[in-house]
């Protein structure tokens, strides 16, 4: 039998779960009220998440949980009860973002499958094993990756089994998943949270480009299923879990009959289409076509167009997906009670009724015990073999029949519900450790003309390890890793030379980075790319080997005095945040990268303009304003070190900030705190 990967639907609410469901999904995704990065989803609570289990188990279809954000300290015990119960259930996997849960769960209820969140920026192979190491059976990978470049994953990914998850339709955020912090930072609402405000589809123009160059097309890789299916992708994603019933049965039916067929229909298609996109869709990044051909917002003539396809998508779910085979075994003999068996390969039911009685008149044909007993209309179940055992001259009304039918069916869904799960022992989450003593300085440069010559107050300088390292006496220089790996190859080679030239720490941003430069021997200094909000994740972290990492810039000064970590932590503390990182640079929507002069903007539909850089195949969105606490520096707790991140400053004003922050003096121009005061929900 040919490999067929599953389809994989999402469900926002119960009135998606039959569209869903009827339409042809092989598994679904829900979201718990809590720690789900869809919180403004309807979601389901504990009684909904029981009942959504049994209603796809008795049809064969799987039910993954997605616990996919950035969980606090605080909240680590509510997030594996969370989880528990879902285990308790009988949830097939969770999706899971956050490495310290992560690992609790692995070690408490090592039954419980983990699928490793887009959220967790895995784009790359170098990272699998680790994965593998902290209990994780498949990777839903970004969808930034390349056909050669998901290739090459998937190859590395089945070596050492583990699957391989791949958005194949839905909205396609700008920034790389689990790398945005544009709407926490304008509006305190954060992506890695499930809060997404969708900042990005308002208008954000570069000079020459489209006026919405944060916002790009729906993503849509259904006439490359062939191709996926080749790779050996085991799971095909639709993205919307905030979209209504239509759209998920919409692009569930296409993602079926591309499984099924090796195309899609062409009315099926123009009613995807039509129920939502932004002017079209886009393979953009799967093609290797990037530009400006990817952009697209949502306009009046696609809002239109989406009424009209509800009645034809209706009929599409208005019936139950008759998808379980099962076989049937009748006796139905003289002086004894009626009997039928059901199975489905797995489950087999038994079920006895009322003694036939003698014909009067005509005698029960065999072919009207079959009709009557086959007769599966209002269920998930086809019947493809039925043996009849019947003697001559007996009798059973139609309504006994049905009955019998209707008796072991009911049974057989009892027992296909059936959820068998081993016991478990809760974590403990009392914390005694303390963080240690005074903050050093960390200076990160976008290159080394930046740096000045005093450095006396500086412990280590970061640099984007592209650069040619410099000498400094009595400083250690680090190697910055691209936050986006495309090739681990490339970097491998850096790396060597590097280490070569006497740099021993790598700074790293996601998990590939720390696998490549751990397997060389480079100490590790982790990055906000990590997203690093509570002590499990700083002991996951270590365990990988990281030797000391940077706190994630979504959390407050108030929620850092909940750390208490055995590495050193830091915190962002001077610089303009990234607030994005992608693979699509805005700026080339209006000029080339040869026309660029290096000091690229966008602009809001405020006039406030926003920072583009360009590194290492990606581009960085920076924020409008630095971050600047050199005058509160007594108001952050017990951290180990301040991280000053230099991006387009001349380095006459980086010497200038860094004796602000000697001498605590105020800021002067333009500044903000970022989130430090805010406690995001």
């Amino acid at each position: 039998m040919a490999f067929c990967p599953e389809i994989l639907s999402p469900v926002g609410s119960p009135e998606s779960l039959a569209a869903a469901v009827r339409s042809g999904a092989d598994a679904i995704y829900i979201g718990a009220k809590q720690f789900s990065a869809r919180r403004n989803a309807d979601n389901f609570d504990d009684s909904d998440i029981i009942d959504t289990v049994r209603y796809c188990h008795i049809r064969g279809v799987k039910v993954y949980l997605a616990l996919n954000i950035m969980i606090k300290q605080s909240e680590l015990e509510s997030a594996f009860n969370v989880a528990a119960l879902a285990y308790k259930c009988g949830v097939d996997a969770i999706i899971i973002s956050d490495l310290g849960l992560a690992s609790l769960l692995h070690k408490h209820i090592p039954d419980l499958q983990l699928h490793a969140s887009t959220q967790m920026t895995v784009h790359s192979p170098a990272c699998l094993p680790l994965l593998k190491s902290l209990g994780f059976s498949r990777v839903v990978v970004s969808r930034e990756m390349s056909k050669q470049e998901l290739q090459e994953f998937c190859k590395a990914a089945n070596e050492i089994g583990i699957e391989v998850e791949v958005f194949v339709h839905g909205a396609l955020c700008m920034s790389v998943s689990g790398q945005c912090l544009l709407s926490s930072v304008l509006g305190a609402r954060s992506g890695n949270r499930g809060l997404c405000a969708g900042p990005c589809r308002l208008p954000f123009k570069a000079m020459g480009g489209t006026g919405y160059d944060l916002s790009l097309k729906d993503l849509c890789l259904y006439k490359y299923i062939n191709e996926l299916k080749e790779m050996g992708v085991a799971s095909l994603k639709i993205e919307g879990r905030m979209k209504r019933p239509e759209y998920v049965s919409a692009a569930t039916a296409a993602c079926r009959q591309a499984v099924d067929n090796g195309f899609i229909n062409q009315k099926l298609f123009k009613t995807l289409q039509d129920v939502f996109s932004r002017s079209g869709f886009t393979d953009g990044y799967y093609s290797s076509k990037l530009g400006r051909d990817m952009f697209g917002i949502r306009t009046k003539d696609d809002v239109m167009a989406a009424g009209d396809t509800y009645s034809y998508l209706h009929e599409l779910y208005r019936a139950e997906r008759q998808s379980v085979n099962i076989k049937m075994s009748a006796e139905i003999l003289a002086d004894m009670p009626m009997t039928l068996s059901v199975s489905d390969g797995k489950n087999t039911v038994t079920v006895s009724g009322k003694s036939p009685q003698t014909a009067k008149t005509r005698s029960l044909e065999k072919q009207t015990v079959i009709d009557n007993l086959t007769k599966l209309g209002n269920t998930p179940y086809f019947c493809e073999d039925i043996s009849v055992n019947l003697q001559n001259g007996l009798f059973a009304a139609a309504s006994t029949l049905n009955a019998l039918r209707r008796e072991a069916i009911e049974q057989l869904d009892s027992k296909r519900a059936q959820i068998t799960v081993n016991e478990y022992t809760a974590p403990q989450f009392n914390v005694s450790c303390n963080l240690s003593g005074k903050k050093q300085f960390i200076a990160r440069f976008a290159n080394k003309e930046q740096i000045p010559e005093n450095l006396d107050s500086i412990k280590s300088v970061i640099l984007p390890f592209e650069c040619d390292m410099p000498h400094i006496d009595g400083v250690e220089v680090i190697a910055e890793l691209p936050r986006y790996i495309g090739n681990d190859s490339v970097i491998e080679k850096r790396l060597k030379v590097l280490k070569e030239q006497g740099i021993t720490t790598a700074y790293c941003g996601n998990l590939s980075a720390i696998a490549l430069a751990k397997a060389l021997g480079f100490k590790i200094m982790g990055a906000i790319g990590l997203n690093a909000d509570n002590n499990e994740t700083l002991k996951t972290l270590k365990q990988i080997g990281v030797d000391a990492q940077l706190l994630s810039s979504e959390i407050s000064l108030n929620e850092i005095k909940n750390i208490a970590a055995d590495i050193p932590v830091g915190i962002f503390a001077y610089g303009r945040l990234p607030l994005m990182l992608t693979r699509n640079c805005p700026i080339k929507n209006g000029k080339t990268c040869a026309e660029c002069d290096k000091k690229a903007t966008l602009c809001d539909r405020k006039g406030i303009e926003f920072p583009v850089m360009c590194r290492a195949g990606y581009s960085e969105l920076l924020n409008s304003a630095p971050l600047y606490m050199g005058d509160r520096l007594g108001e952050i707790p017990n951290v180990d070190y301040l991280l000053f991140y230099f991006t387009n400053e001349a380095v006459d004003e980086v010497s200038n900030i860094i004796d602000m922050y000697k001498c605590g003096e105020k800021p002067t121009g333009e500044y903000t705190r970022n989130l430090y005061y805010r406690d995001l929900i």
